[in-house]
């Protein structure tokens, strides 16, 4: 049996007690700070477990002018295309739709077409949104810290 088994089913509780209102801020709140989480993870170039991403593949000799090279993903993990929302009953960290397709692709290691009469390229994994032990307890704490605040004002 789990040693948290207990506090997880008190605390189930006292979020059920919670007004809709209540929970939708609290789930807000936690959505925003994961998604902030996911930025600074995906920033660092790491996987949720902690392993580096698997580096980019060397690029042609011939460099085009101009050309700016960045880390990767630097662009999916701005608040335009990283969005985190929420609700009632759940607490969502999401890709828009434009780039939900590359994410997917590079988070299971997928083959895709970057330009429509391309070749197939086989992307490496590289998890871009995932939990550890450390974002577990973040939400866990502030879970708790919304609950006081809100057993103190009621």
């Amino acid at each position: 049996m789990n040693e948290l088994e207990h506090f997880d089913q008190r605390l189930e509780g006292l979020i059920a007690a919670l007004s809709p209102q209540a929970r939708k801020k609290l789930a807000v709140t936690i959505a925003k700070k994961m998604r902030a989480s996911q930025q600074q993870r995906i920033k660092r170039q790491q996987a949720p477990d902690g392993t580096p991403y698997v580096p980019r593949k060397a690029q042609p000799l011939r460099k085009k002018k101009g050309r700016v090279k960045r880390e990767m993903f630097c662009k999916l993990r701005t608040h335009r295309y990283m969005k985190a929302r929420g609700d009632s009953d759940s607490a969502v960290v999401e890709f828009t739709d434009r780039v939900q397709r590359i994410a997917r692709a590079h988070h299971y290691g997928l083959r895709e077409r970057p330009l429509l009469h391309d070749i197939h390229i086989k992307n490496e994994e590289r998890p871009l949104i995932g939990f550890n032990l450390v974002t577990k307890n973040k939400i866990y704490l502030q879970i708790l810290n919304n609950l006081v605040n809100y057993i103190e004002f009621s």
